[in-house]
């Protein structure tokens, strides 16, 4: 992954996630597409 501000919006959401304390999962399978889950503590 590359530094904040040096990648892609994918880059920069993931650091927005973690800081909350949450996590993303991405699930790629070719030809068949691409599942993203966003977790986030209750509460938000």
């Amino acid at each position: 992954m590359k530094p904040t501000g040096q990648g892609t919006g994918m880059s920069l959401s993931y650091d927005i996630v973690k800081a909350h304390g949450g996590d993303i999962q991405v699930n790629s399978t070719e030809r068949e597409g691409t599942t993203i889950i966003l977790s986030l503590p209750h509460g938000y």
